[in-house]
């Protein structure tokens, strides 16, 4: 052969493995998954992210591929929920405090002492009050809602004394996320509400800018909040949700095989979250007196005189700010789900 002929050669199969190589990566479908919780995998939402891959990649043989971004590295929860609606962002599994100034509805979820057990909440989330407010949140904002698992069951902690009433949260600093639903909680106690975002948070209790914070034991430890705050009480005011959420034009894209994998494995997904956070809280008196924490655990009469305290003004802000159907309608929903227990 030639040296022109050879170089000929040479080029046209470089070229054919240039295009084949691009033909491949245009046949791949990616999807952008961010959370805000730790990369590790002793973390609900990266345990669930890492199931989520790996069952839509080997379901899809391929051809739909997952890169998970832990740990807030896409931006804040504004930042992702904007990415969300514009289509810069896939799929993200974004915290109740996120998802309220795009769609204000979610936050019906966070009346306080709403649901008697995950058993109960995970009904109402499951059932027709939870696919109306999906379909309603996919019509205002284009973003699909695919599931929703647990944030946590959430306490209050506070460097400064133990809490046992209402009374003892008076004239305390308390962090609040994002949300006017949050603020109106702690004012109804007594206490100041600090909007400050979830990066902000260790920072902000480390240098005293406020007295306490509330969350689930998942972000507790996940923050390692327990090294800036010495009590905790139980009074598990709200059942903190995470949504799985998804740009609907991506979405739409997919094909019908593509569709059922990313649904299927959403709900393995979803599953594995609600398990490690439910098991979290369920053992949280335990695991926060091991991280050294001054743990109050609250009689059920102790937990009612903190409802009569919250939850009336903070329903009459939700039924006028969400509207009376949404708040009556997921009172009416866990009413079915007494009745039917």
């Amino acid at each position: 052969m030639s040296r022109n002929k050879l170089i000929s050669t040479l080029k046209f199969t470089a070229t054919a493995i240039a295009l084949s190589v691009s033909a491949n990566s245009f046949a791949v479908t990616v999807i952008n998954y961010t959370h805000f919780q730790p990369g590790t995998s002793d973390q609900p939402a990266q345990a669930a992210a890492l199931a989520f891959k790996d069952y839509v990649e080997k379901a899809t043989n391929g051809d739909v591929q997952v890169k998970i971004y832990p740990a807030s590295q896409l931006g804040n929860g504004v930042e992702v929920m904007e990415g969300l609606k514009m289509g810069t962002i896939q799929m993200a599994v974004v915290h109740d405090g996120a998802v309220a100034p795009i769609y204000k509805q979610f936050q019906v979820f966070s009346i306080p002492y709403l649901f008697e057990d995950q058993k109960m909440a995970w009904s109402v989330l499951d059932g027709p009050y939870g696919q109306k407010m999906a379909n309603d949140m996919l019509k205002k904002t284009g973003i699909k809602m695919l599931a929703m698992a647990d944030n946590g069951i959430r306490q209050f902690t506070n460097s400064k004394r133990p809490i046992s009433s209402p009374e003892d949260m008076k004239g305390l600093k308390i962090r609040v996320q994002p949300g006017p639903i949050f603020q109106k909680l702690v004012e109804s106690l007594g206490a100041s509400p600090s909007v400050i975002t979830w990066p902000e948070l260790p920072g902000a209790l480390q240098q005293g800018v406020v007295d306490g914070q509330e969350n689930g034991v998942t972000n507790i430890l996940a923050g390692s909040l327990y090294q800036y705050q010495k009590y905790a009480t139980l009074d598990g005011h709200i059942y903190s949700l995470h949504a799985y959420l998804m740009n609907n034009r991506f979405f739409e894209k997919l094909d019908a095989d593509e569709q059922k994998a990313v649904l299927d494995g959403v709900e393995i997904a979803k599953k594995i979250h609600r398990e490690m956070t439910s098991n979290q809280d369920l053992n949280a008196k335990q695991i926060l007196t091991d991280k050294g924490m001054q743990v109050t655990e609250l009689t059920p009469e102790q937990i009612e005189a903190f409802r009569q305290a919250a939850q009336p003004p903070v329903k009459a802000w939700a039924e006028q700010e969400l509207g009376k159907d949404w708040v009556d309608g997921v009172f009416s929903a866990i009413k079915d789900y007494q009745e039917g227990h």
